[in-house]
């Protein structure tokens, strides 16, 4: 998948059908489990939102700072390491929540996993990358 030139208008657009269709998106997404996520901008300190793959781990919602593979990890994962408090949409439900970047190899592994069985093509992200792809959870 190419990203198209303005992810941010990207991204708004993704959000529209998200939040007109209780959080069933296509194109790209169809049939993945989807959520929004909003941080707040390590340097402009302005919210920014990002719908994203995830997966669920017990109550905990997991996603991948997978950035399709590229060498060096999205925006949205400085955003959050910077300011852990966040906002997640899922479906029709708003809410705050905490991101915690997995730091312990073997639970990272075991998560990533997850995302993979859930969506294919974060095993090709995985192969594409020298980097090891960052998973993060978010708690209420």
């Amino acid at each position: 998948m190419t990203a198209p030139a303005d992810m941010n208008e990207f991204n708004k657009q993704v959000a529209a059908e998200f939040r007109a269709n209780e959080g069933k998106v296509g194109g790209m997404f169809e049939g993945k489990n989807v959520l929004l996520l909003t941080t707040i901008g390590a340097k402009s300190g302005e919210e920014r939102l990002s719908p994203l793959v995830y997966t669920r781990d017990g109550d905990r919602y997991v996603i991948a700072a997978s950035m399709g593979g590229a060498p060096k990890n999205p925006a949205w994962y400085h955003n959050l390491v910077a300011n852990p408090k966040v906002t997640v949409e899922v479906g029709t439900e708003k809410f705050e929540a905490t991101a915690t970047v997995i730091a312990d190899r073997t639970e990272r592994d075991r998560l990533y996993a997850g995302m993979v069985a859930h969506a294919e093509g974060f095993a090709d992200y995985e192969k594409k990358t020298d980097r090891i792809i960052p998973i993060v959870v978010l708690e209420r």
